[in-house]
């Protein structure tokens, strides 16, 4: 009797899991954003989703300047600035 309680929990478990994985890889953002981004005469653009606006932009625009900047300060000030362009994608 033991054995079978066991093999129907590992079974619950394993559908679980299935289950989450499923869910997890579903495109569940709702915005999808273009932000492209200037810093000291380099631009780089790049395109981030997120579950809602603020998400979708944020994500986007620190892409955007991981690539033209260098170091914790250059970092904070490209994302200090304002986007060269943005252009909705989802959502909007």
């Amino acid at each position: 009797m033991k054995k079978s309680r066991t093999g129907w929990i590992i079974a619950g478990v394993a559908i679980a899991v299935i289950g989450l994985m499923v869910y997890s890889s579903l495109d569940l953002a709702g915005y999808r954003v273009e932000v492209c981004k200037e810093y000291q005469g380099r631009t780089a653009c790049r395109t981030a989703s997120g579950a809602n606006r603020e998400a979708a932009l944020r994500t986007a625009s620190d892409n955007a300047c991981a690539l033209i900047s260098s170091g914790m300060t250059d970092s904070i000030a490209c994302q200090g600035g304002n986007p060269v362009s943005v252009k909705w994608l989802k959502g909007d």
